[in-house]
């Protein structure tokens, strides 16, 4: 058994074991062990580090190393500061360090730009504090090796946030990560193969998130983040434009502290971090259609069972800009359904040469045009514009969109097209099954080949964005979605080469390993998303037949099953399983119907569409000067984000102690989920408008302060109704207040603030 070496005596681990006692050795941790009067005591460790490469064709490339120049102290008085009194030393090249100290406490790392990450070489970009707890550091020391990385930190930052200790958190962590106990706080460099793998992984994501603490904490930021405080923003207390609906007048908040800081990096404006979410799209549905029909009785029982947001508005109409908008907060003047090569010349031309198109080895097939002109001129390949993919993948982060029903072998940019050789039997339901049907409906006797267009381009939210179809991970990162109707017989498709080995459903599969992304777009074929197509067949002995359930008030029943389908999938995974690892499923549509009155909301362009509009509506981008100023390049933008009426939002997590039966009836749009899975990655900060992608930038705070290069907003009703927010619960309607609907809703509008101001997203 290794001893703990005192300089003049040695102590054992029983004497560790005393001295842990009367620290704690968990909860706050905040204190430091006692020891002999006089004695001083030497702790070694290591400072770890992780580096991102860019460039991967698969996941992100990460490695580990160490940190060479790290001020490293005993924190005895936990401000997360190494003051002298503390006899700071400094890491080494090997990122080792050895502290002689009257009293073994709890450590940080403090890590300047100063310093080198040996991982990549390079100095350090952002400063960050590390820290490993009182309870951490007593137990690596018997071993003779603290190791301070960002996974030491969370453990901590869990102990602190669940009033827990260091044993339960450092087994929780050791859960979520897929590691033993005994690996989740060792040496990074030292771990090996998968474990090596997950470890890194998470520390990597972990990194992120403590440099952004580290950041909140040297500002000295106010806390909590302005868009978290109860009532509403308590900056716009100090703006000359008023709200109406405001119901915070003056802004009592203060500077953060260091313990402070920790907690609010991983719940930034209220969004609690989660590790992956999963988001299914269905198509063209209002709430007035789906809430309480009979045709969705499965969709209605999630509602039910889960969490949701009542007053969620589409951008765009018809779905490619509102899928665009998903992707990145902005629909960009789109307006139709078009190729995403349409009218991209000058500095909007295609890049991801040669296009797919049927000139192609492999691609006789493909039905993409090569050229694409219409008389709008409205460009549909968006150049350098941020997005939620090149957001996730400059941290290292993962994503994945998944597809059902693709011709095995054809490109991802290209729709799918129909193969006779392909055949699936009618759907058949019996009495009962279907709306309380009667009589069987559909006809067992029905072949019906592969239509085309069950997967479509224009539902793909990443492929307007050119960085993304770019993007070296972007073969990796587009998969296959299974459950489909012809799925048992795709690989027998004769309009491709079929890979070999080709795999219907590498959901299925992912689920089962847990390689899956953080943010998931899940996209259902143009039958089981309620969207409808042409499928028709021929019936056994003669005549021809119509499906049962690709149109109509059938096909809700259809994509109500398939979502049904979809949720037990996800919920039977390990991942699921797994309640150290927060999941979310979004159940969600791509629009309504409304297309008059308050057909959308938040950060769109108030008024008419089209040539109606302000033609001096353009997006704002910062300048040098740190000022915003109109962007004019973008042709007919005034044409866009017009909205297209309201559909339900259903959030279901695997957390046991989350809040379940929440309604949030506040006013939310593409733009707000998108600022919302910004914050729930941590891929922007609210004290920087600028991080904040495109359109969903534009919170009242922000409509105010430039309001002179934002015509669409000087006329507005409703500041607080026409503007962005994180989807977070934490404004409260005024007693007073109605709900602005649309035609998509038909229920009385509620008066007055919720019932509860639990967040849809709560975790606990």
């Amino acid at each position: 058994m290794a001893n703990l070496q005192y300089v003049g005596f040695t102590t054992t681990l029983t004497t560790i074991a005393a001295a842990c006692m009367l620290a704690g050795c968990g909860g706050s941790d905040s204190g430091t062990s006692t020891s002999a009067p006089g004695a001083q005591v030497k702790i070694s460790g290591v400072v770890n580090s992780t580096a991102y490469t860019p460039g991967s064709t698969a996941n992100p490339t990460l490695a580990a190393g160490y940190i060479k120049g790290a001020t490293v102290c005993v924190d005895s008085n936990n401000d997360g500061i190494c003051e002298a009194s503390e006899n700071p030393v400094t890491t080494d090249a090997n990122g080792k360090f050895t502290l002689t100290v009257s009293a073994v406490g709890p450590i940080i790392a403090d890590i300047s730009s100063s310093a080198t990450n040996t991982a990549s070489g390079a100095a350090v970009t952002a400063h960050e504090i590390l820290r490993a707890s009182l309870a951490q550091v007593t137990e690596q020391q018997a071993a003779g090796l603290v190791v301070v990385s960002p996974m030491s930190s969370e453990v901590q930052r869990m102990v602190e946030d669940n009033n827990t200790s260091y044993q339960t958190e450092k087994a929780n962590l050791a859960s979520r990560v897929g590691v033993t106990a005994a690996q989740v706080l060792g040496d990074l460099t030292t771990l090996t193969g998968t474990a090596q793998t997950l470890a890194v992984t998470e520390a990597n994501a972990l990194n992120n998130r403590y440099v952004y603490a580290t950041k909140k904490f040297d500002n000295k930021e106010l806390y909590p983040d302005a868009l978290a405080v109860p009532g509403g923003d308590p900056e716009l207390a100090s703006l000359a434009v008023s709200s109406a609906t405001n119901t915070v007048t003056t802004d009592t908040r203060q500077p953060i502290t260091f313990l402070q800081a920790q907690q609010a990096a991983f719940n930034v404006e209220g969004i609690p971090r989660y590790d992956s979410v999963f988001i299914v799209m269905l198509e063209n549905k209002g709430t007035t259609t789906i809430l309480g029909s009979q045709y969705a009785p499965k969709i209605n029982g999630y509602l039910q069972a889960g969490n949701q947001f009542t007053s969620y508005y589409a951008t765009g109409n018809p779905s490619e800009p509102n899928y665009t908008a998903l992707g990145g907060a902005d629909d960009w003047g789109i307006t139709d359904d078009s190729q995403w090569n349409c009218d991209a010349t000058g500095a909007n031309a295609v890049q991801d040469l040669p296009v797919p198109d049927n000139t192609q080895p492999g691609l006789a097939n493909s039905p993409f045009t090569t050229t694409c002109t219409q008389a709008s001129g409205i460009n549909h390949n968006i150049v350098g514009r941020a997005n939620l993919f090149t957001a996730l993948s400059s941290k290292g982060l993962r994503w994945r969109t998944y597809s059902e029903s693709m011709n095995p072998g054809q490109d991802f940019r290209t729709d799918g097209i129909a193969d006779s050789a392909v055949t699936a039997t009618d759907h058949v339901y019996a009495p009962g099954t279907l709306a309380g049907n009667t009589t069987a409906i559909g006809n067992a006797a029905l072949t019906l080949p592969m239509p085309a267009g069950l997967y479509k381009t224009k539902h793909h939210p990443g492929m307007a964005y050119q960085n993304v179809r770019s993007a070296p991970e972007w073969k990796f990162s587009n998969r296959t979605l299974g459950g489909g109707q012809w799925d048992a017989v795709l690989t027998s498709g004769t309009k491709y080469a079929v890979p070999a080995g080709y795999n219907v459903d590498q959901f299925g599969s992912d689920l089962q390993s847990g390689d899956v992304g953080q943010i998931n777009f899940l996209m259902p074929d143009q039958c089981d998303d309620m969207h409808s197509i042409g499928v028709t067949g021929t019936v056994s002995g003669g005549g021809t037949g119509t499906a049962s359930d690709c149109s109509g008030n059938n096909i809700i029943v259809r994509g109500d099953n398939y979502v049904d389908y979809l949720v037990k999938k996800i919920q039977a995974s390990p991942l699921w399983a797994n309640k150290q690892k927060r999941i979310a499923i979004v159940l969600m549509f791509d629009e309504g119907t409304a297309t008059t009155g308050h057909n959308s909301c938040c950060g769109w362009v108030p008024g008419s569409s089209g040539a109606a509009a302000s033609t001096s509506t353009n997006p704002l981008s910062k300048g040098t000067n740190g000022q915003y100023a109109q962007d004019t390049s973008i042709h007919n933008y005034n044409f866009g984000n017009h909205g297209h009426g309201e559909s339900i939002f259903v959030v279901l997590t695997n957390q046991a102690s989350a809040p379940t039966k929440v309604s949030d009836s506040d006013a939310y749009s593409h733009f707000s989920f998108v600022r919302t899975l910004q914050d729930m990655f941590q891929l922007a900060d609210p004290t920087d408008d600028s991080t904040y992608m495109n359109r969903s930038k534009y919170t009242e705070k922000f409509i105010a302060q430039n309001i002179l290069n934002l015509p669409e907003y000087q006329s507005s009703a409703d500041t607080h109704f026409d503007s962005v927010r994180p989807m977070n619960h934490a404004y409260v309607i005024p007693a007073t207040y109605r709900e602005l609907q649309s035609s998509d809703v038909t229920t009385a509008a509620q008066v007055g603030p919720d019932a509860t101001q639990k967040g849809v997203w709560a975790v606990k």
